[in-house]
Order: structure tokens, then sequence, then C-alpha cells
């Protein structure tokens, strides 16, 4: 008689924890719960369905569920014969060996091309963990859960198949996804072919010359020009095939265009080995020479470029960012780029996803994904709807050294320094950089999951960094192991081109002869990629021209005609029936409507509207983005009506700026996510892309530029002068002291105006709604793109001595200087001329009157930047009696305008004026936090404006 285990337990509603206990401890470890249990959890997971469909995943709720049900007709006996029980545990350990091999395997990857690295003990990648002896080795069992090509196996080939496919050469990371159908894809894809293709002879010969052109350029430049830095490749030969494999594959999956940002290690390889760039021009700005005349201009290895290249998809154009020297902030750049460039192609075509057709491909390096808190950010946007770009392509070219760190100790708190993608559930295919075979590979499931599912995916090619950081650096200094061995590699082109010639791929000496070849083309200064296709000019393209040599002193008529305006009023006022909004909001729609109606001045809120509306209306784009930029942090925008019966987010809410007029261009204004770098970045990258869409990027209070500071020294404010890049992005930063304390008082306009020179942006602080009005009309309408910071109110939002009539939208334009508007002033008899900008004016006018003091001429300075010394000047003209002119400001002395302004006020006085300060004293801080102290330096800084002159005075 077959002997039996019998197993019987009294279980009932009341025992569901002592089961999910059991079955908890039976998922971390089946040998930690008694045998009879075991047995039968084991059974449980292979039971069908009732449908007869199939089981899925046994959870916690099903198994207390079963136990529950059974246990309502009596006591349960689990009764299995032991020989089954034990082919069962066995078939059971099967699963989770795979399972094992799927998450663990990469930690056993051969990886390493220095094989540095011992490889780890992990007992669940041990047959030995699942009890299974050398005797086990040639059972067959199913394995139809695997993508093998075989229903069944011996447990020998199926270890076989999982050591090939998960730790050999590639180490793939994907099994933490949640979505199953990116996760059973990628298993399939690489269980397939066990992560090793095989490639025809023409592939291999040309993988072998996309390496020898990388080394070869490196080689070249290393002796022909001795010393100079130029961020060496060598080590990391295997990229060039890499990048070059995600294009030309691109092509061939209907990628049209291509954005590529990357930092400094291997640009001049990727400049003329993949972009094609001449290396006659290459030579030239190692000699010190330049094509651009541009104010400032880079140095070579920061300089982008774009070229259009063959593919066997068609022609696809390459564009390559410029960067700076702060690594990996060009990456939100590249990002927003890529959105202007596909909602430009979605606008014309709607036949394609237009995400599929324009791709952003950034390359990394180790320390630097892992260090820099951008590439988080970045990785933040991927799927968010206002900055999504349909997946990116990470290349990390993970040299294993971060500078002069290469302890993963002193370098992150992670594994790998891909770890941060998996906030996003990127996958990570780890590669060996000296098996280019498994790179070509790795970049063709990269690209091609990237088209599938429309998400990011990062190749992290490990290699090495043959010479220092600049190749004026002794890395043996820090690392005298790491480059012994370093010293004694031969290179991965050397590798594989024996690995053909063994394969009878190509002749032994071909390999020698593809680098003669190569050097030859490089002292011939010839293209070293072929095809590069001239004179290709893409429908999607941007003309340029009609924006350069332009001046701001352009005219551009803003006015908007009275009838035209009241319309669009109507039109922003008017919602659908049965939307309920706010009662706040309704009385705000209310007013609005009776402003554009003429029977109230307009305030801020509705000149701002008013602008995006007559612009809309006439075709240009409008794109607004900060955090709370939906309703406006202080409350005035609302520009997205949320209604008060519904939160469904697409029903629930309606955006009247998108209901303009039939033919509009479109409107957008997105609720950023919690960073001010990466989407700052974004949208400068977006408004580099595209002249033709109003990009705004709206600070929560203006000091939160702080945080984006790399991106307005390095990009907004020096791109142009640098790189000769074009941007009218246009940031809006809340500023006014208002007892609100050091954090949210001042935007730092100090910041801005020091960074000013060569008529690189217009800084202004505008005071009326007329003027907020003509000034964004001008950003369009005026051929002029340069980047505008603008000093946007808090108070005066609501102020009613800011607000404007309707007629002043339908004459007139931006004025850069406001002069004195009081009837009352006799001019003759002004005896004091007080400047100021912002706020502080409605302060002045207000104790102006309190004091009846008429001999005092106020003078708004609108535009800071450039200084409009002209309109200035023909102010201070009007009052030929005034001998004293004050500057008067919110701020402290040492931060504001006054230092930056001062030389522009005394260039237009007259011989003998006087000019002096007016203003909170000298301060390490923005301004105080304690409101008594603010009111005190606000009452002090009126009186020095009027009182009379004493201290610091400057003269003409």
């Amino acid at each position: 008689m077959m002997q039996q285990s019998v197993s019987t337990s009294y279980l009932f509603g009341g025992n569901a924890p002592y089961v999910e206990e059991l079955y908890e401890a039976y998922l971390d470890n089946p040998g930690a719960v008694p045998d009879n249990w075991r047995s039968y959890f084991d059974a449980l997971q292979h039971v069908p369905a009732v449908d007869g469909s199939e089981r899925p995943d046994v959870t916690h709720a099903s198994v207390i569920a079963s136990f529950a049900e059974r246990a309502k007709r009596g006591p349960i006996r689990v009764i299995a014969p032991i020989e089954d029980i034990e082919m069962e545990r066995k078939r059971v350990a099967v699963t989770q060996l795979i399972a094992a091999y799927r998450v663990l395997g990469n930690n056993w990857a051969n990886l390493d091309p220095l094989q540095r690295q011992e490889r780890p003990s992990i007992p669940a990648l041990e047959p030995s963990f699942y009890g299974f002896t050398d005797a086990d080795m040639d059972i067959v069992f199913n394995i139809s859960n695997t993508y093998f090509g075989t229903e069944t196996a011996s447990l020998r080939d199926l270890l076989n198949a999982l050591r090939d496919t998960y730790c050999r050469s590639i180490g793939p990371e994907f099994m933490y996804i949640s979505d199953p159908k990116p996760k059973l894809w990628l298993q399939e894809k690489l269980e397939s072919l066990r992560s090793s293709p095989t490639f025809p002879a023409e592939k291999k010969k040309h993988i072998l010359e996309r390496l020898t052109a990388a080394e070869g350029l490196e080689r070249y430049l290393h002796t022909k020009y001795v010393g100079q830095k130029r961020f060496s490749l060598e080590g990391g030969e295997s990229f060039i095939a890499s990048l070059d494999e995600v294009i030309q594959r691109g092509g061939e999956k209907g990628v049209q265009e291509i954005v590529i940002g990357m930092a400094h290690r291997g640009r001049l390889n990727v400049l003329v080995n993949i972009l094609g760039k001449t290396p006659q021009e290459l030579f030239a700005e190692f000699e010190g020479r330049h094509a651009d005349d541009l104010p400032s201009g880079d140095v070579k290895y920061h300089q982008g470029f774009s070229s259009d290249v063959s593919t066997p998809g068609g022609p696809v154009h390459l564009s390559l960012a410029f960067n700076p020297s702060h690594l990996e902030i060009v990456d939100p750049v590249v990002e927003g780029s890529v959105r202007a460039r596909i909602e430009r192609r979605g606008n014309n075509d709607n036949s394609n996803d237009p995400a599929q057709q324009v791709l952003p491909v950034l390359i990394h390096g180790d320390a630097a994904f892992a260090g820099q808190g951008v590439v988080m950010e970045t990785l933040n946007l991927a799927q968010t709807r206002g900055y999504g770009t349909g997946g990116t392509v990470h290349i990390i070219i993970n040299n294993q050294i971060g500078f002069t760190t290469s302890d993963p100790r002193d370098s992150r708190s992670t594994l790998y320094c891909s770890d941060v993608a998996k906030m996003i559930e990127a996958p990570v295919l780890h590669v060996n950089g000296d098996d280019p075979e498994a790179v070509v590979f790795a970049s063709q499931l990269a690209l091609d999951y990237r088209q599938e599912f429309r998400k990011d995916i990062v190749i992290d090619l490990i290699c090495f960094r043959k010479l220092g950081h600049n190749e004026q650096d002794t890395p043996a200094l820090t690392q005298p192991l790491m480059y012994k061995k370093i010293a004694q590699h031969t290179g991965t082109r050397k590798l594989y081109a024996d690995k053909l010639a063994t394969q009878g791929v190509i002749d032994a000496d071909r390999g020698d002869q593809l680098m003669r070849e190569y050097r030859d083309a490089m002292d011939a200064g010839k293209h070293t990629i072929d095809p590069v296709i001239s004179n290709f000019k893409s429908k999607y393209a941007v003309d340029w021209m009609p924006f350069l040599n332009r001046k701001w002193t352009d005219a551009a008529d803003t006015a908007v005609p009275l009838t035209e305006l009241k319309r669009l009023a109507t039109r922003i006022t008017t919602i659908p029936e049965n939307f309920k909004v706010h009662p706040l909001v309704e009385k705000v729609l209310a007013d609005r409507a009776a402003m554009g109606r003429g029977e109230m001045d307009l305030d801020w809120g509705m000149g701002e509207h008013l602008a995006y509306a007559s612009l809309v209306s006439s075709g240009y784009a409008v794109r607004l983005t900060g955090q709370d930029a939906g309703r406006g942090t202080f409350v005035h925008r609302h520009s997205v009506l949320h209604d008060q019966n519904r939160e469904k987010w697409d029903a629930g809410t309606y955006v009247p700026l998108q209901n303009v007029s039939d033919q509009q261009a479109w409107f957008r204004v997105i609720d950023s996510v919690l960073s001010e770098e990466a989407v700052l970045a974004f949208e400068y990258g977006y408004s580099t892309a595209d002249p033709n869409t109003l990009a705004i990027w709206e600070a929560q209070f203006g000091d939160f530029a702080n945080g984006a500071q790399v991106v307005i020294d390095q990009f907004i404010s020096s791109g142009e002068v640098k790189w000769g890049r074009i941007s009218g992005l246009v940031m809006m930063l809340p500023h006014g002291y208002e007892g609100q304390g050091p954090e949210h008082s001042s935007a730092r306009p100090e910041r801005f105006l020091q960074l000013c020179a060569d008529n690189n942006m217009q800084v202004v602080q505008p005071t009326t709604a007329a003027q907020i009005f003509h000034l964004l009309r001008r950003q369009m309408i005026r051929l002029f793109r340069k980047p505008l910071v603008i000093l946007t109110p808090k108070s005066l939002l609501r102020n009613k001595d800011a607000g404007s009539p309707l007629e002043d939208l339908a004459k007139g334009s931006f004025q850069t200087v406001i002069g004195e508007v009081d009837d009352k002033i006799d001019a003759k008899k002004v005896k004091r001329i007080v400047a100021c900008s912002g706020r502080v004016y409605y302060d002045l006018v207000a104790a102006r009157k309190e004091r009846a003091q008429n001999d005092v001429a106020i003078i708004r300075i609108e535009q800071l930047y450039p200084f409009p010394h002209k309109a200035f000047a023909a102010e201070l003209k009007k009052f030929p009696n005034a001998n004293e002119l004050v500057w008067a400001q919110d701020e402290p002395q040492n931060q504001g305008a006054w230092f930056q302004i001062q030389h522009n006020i005394l260039e237009n006085m007259e011989d003998g004026q006087k000019l002096a300060y007016a203003g909170r004293p000298a301060s390490a801080s923005p301004a105080v936090g304690y409101y008594d102290k603010h009111f005190a330096q606000q009452k002090a800084l009126i009186e020095a404006a009027f009182a009379k002159l004493k201290g610091f005075v400057l003269t003409k």
C-alpha cells in the first residue's frame, strides 16, 4: 500500500490571520513551514481555475478564502502520496529558480571588462538552495512559462539557458515592472535568443568598423594634439557602436529626428563618428580657430552639432545639444526640445504618432547618473502629461570611476549606478563593453522597447577609462591596481577583430588595415561616416532666419482693436451650461466680464488673460507651466476652471483660453511637478526648438528660481553668446516686499542684472495690467527672441491703482519707462526726481500725496535691462530745475537694482546733478522676517526718498 502523509486542521473564519501568516512565511522560504502546509500551498499554485482558464497568481486573500470556504464543511484533511508531494515540490522549485534568475541573475553576469569584482554569493541562484542534487540534473520539467523555445527541458539544460540569458555579457533588470506586458515582452526578447543574437557577417564587419572609428579618432588626436583636453572615449569604444545602432534601427522603426544630450566624455567622438562633423572642423577648434563669430564661444567638448544621416528607413535628423560642464543638466533641456518637436509634428500630421518620430537619447556618466539630482527630476517628468516625450533611451558610459572615485561605497548608496531609474520602473540592461555584439543587441532591444511602450529604458554600458579624466591627470595616483589592469588591456577593437578573424569573418590583417584606412581618412579631412546627407530639408524644420540680427528696440504693434478685446473678453468669461464654478471664481468671472465691457478697470489677471487670448487667436501658441500655474500662486489667474460637482480630471475642468476661436492656436497651462531645475531647463529646451510658441515658466515665488540657478547661468543668460542658441523663454518671478520674510520677498533681480550683457536678455518689472498685456504680446509679435525675466507682483495683483482701462490695451505699447502721471505736478517746480521700479512706486505716490510734496516727480523704470536710455533721458529733461535724483527700491542696498543700475542713471544725468539711494540697508538676507522690523524699514526708505540728501551721494 502506498505510504501517505495525512494532515488535519480545524480552520474557521477566525483563524484567517494564522493562515495568512503561514502563507507569508511560505512565500519567503517554503522550507520554513511544516511539510503538510508546504505541500498544500505548493499544490494550490497549480490547481486550475474553475472555468478552465490559466489560474492567476495565488494571493493571500485567495488562500484564506479557499480555507475558509472549505472549513465550512468540516475539518480539512490534506492527503497526498509522498512521491507526488516531492515531485510537486521540485516542480515548484524549478519555477522559483526561473524567477530567481530573472530577478537576480544580473548579479552573476560577466559585466566588467577588467574582471575586478568577485562573483557574489547568491544562494538563490544555486540549485542546491532548492534541494536539488546532481541526481536531479537530468530530470525533465515543464518550462512552458519561459521563452526558450521548448515546453520541457532537463534541469541541466534549463540552468544553462538561464545562465546564458541572464548571467553572460548582458545582465538585465526588469522584474520590478508592475505592468505585465512590458515585463513579458522583455522576457520573450531575451530568452528566445538567450541574450545572444546571431548577426550576419556584414553586421559584424560594420560593428568592427564603428569600433575602429571610435578608437582611431582618439589615437589620432592623442598623437596630433598631445596634452590637450578632449575627454577621451578610450576604453568605452563600444558606445559608438551602441549609438550608431540606436540611430540606424531608429530610422528603420520610423524615427525621423533624434536629439542627443551628453556631457563631455566621448563627445568629440560622437561629433565626428556619429554626426559627421569633418575632422578639419574639429582640428581647427583644437588649433584655436572657430567658424562662428560669437561674442563668447565655448570649448570644443561643449559644442553641439546637427546633421542628417541615411538609415534603412530614410533620412534621420540628428541634433547634439550644446552642454556646459554641469554634466546632467542637459537632460531636461533635451526633453523640452523633443517635446516641442513632437508637438510641432502633432499639429501638422496626425496620421502617425509623433512621439514615434522624435527620439530623445541621453548619454550619462555613471557617477553623474547616480549623483546628480537633476537626473531624478528628469526621470520624474517622463510619464507626466505636460512633459512626457514618449520615452527616452538612456546610455550610461559606465567607466567605473567618477573623476577619482571608483569605490562604490563612496560614489553611491546603491548596488548599481542606474538604480535611480527604477523609480519609474525603467528596465536596465547592464552590458559588458568588451562584447560589442551584446552591446549592439542591447541597443536594438532598448530602441524597440521605447518604440513599443513609449517609456524610458537604460543601457548601462560597463567599460573603463583608459586615460585620466582630462588627459592631463595621472589616474594611477588614486587607482593604482585598476590602472595596472587597464594598462594590460588590449582594447575592445583588437579583441573583437581577433574574434572575427578566428570565426573567418575577416582576414587576420583586416583589423589593422581598417585602422590605417581610418587614419588616412583623418589625414584627408574626410567624413568618417557615409553617407551624411547634405541639402536635406524636413518639412518640420524651423526657419530661424527671421529672428536673427534683431534689436530690442524693434517696433511691435501690440494694440488690439476694442471690438476684438470685447469679443475675447466674452469668450474667456463664458462657461458651459451645467458647469458649476466655485462662488469665489464666479465672482472673478463676473468682474472680468464687466472689465471686458469697459465697466471696470482691468486687473492684472484680466490683462494677462487678454494677452494670451489675443495671441492664440492670432496663431501664436502659449505654453504656461509652473507650480500651481493654472490657478496662480496668489489665486489671481484661474485659467483652469473646476466643476464643483465633478472631480474627474478631464470632465471636471474647463479652460476658457482653449475656446477663444475656431481656428485658434493651442493654449496649454500645466501645473508642474514640484521641481524648479528640471522644469525650467525643460522649458528652455522647448523654447530653443520653437520660436512661435510663447513658452513661460512661472515660479511659485520668485526666490524659487534659486533652485534652478544652473539653468539660468549656463543656458538662459549665456546660451546665445556661447553657442548661438536663440530662446524666447519667459520667466515670471513673483517679487515684492510685503512682509513675507526672507524666503518669499525677493526674486533676486540683482542676480539677473549681474548676468546681463551683450543684450542677452530682458529684465522687466511692469506695474499695470496694460503693461503686462503689451509686454507678453511684444514677446511674440516682435521678431526678437531673447529670454524675458518678468518680476511679477503679488499685492499689485488686486491693487486698484495698478488697474488699467480697457482702452489702454487698444492703443499704445509696452512702456519701458513711465514718467510722472500726476497732472498736479508742475514740471518747472520739480526739484527732485525719484526713480524706482515695481511695487514701491505706489507707496511713494501715497507718501507724496500725504506730504503734499509736489516738488518731487516719480518715474518708473519698467525695463531694467536693456536699459532704456532714450526713454529715461527724455523723462529727465521734462524737469529742467531738478538737481537731485534718488533711486528708491524695496530691496536691501546690496541687492535689487541699485548697484547694477546707478551707472545707467548717471550716464543720463546733467552735470552737477546729485544721485542718492533710498532703501533698506545692506543685508545678508533678502528680507527681514519680523513684520514690525519690515514696517520700520519700509517707513525709513519712504522717508529717505523725500528727506534731505545725506550719506553716500554720487555727483555727475
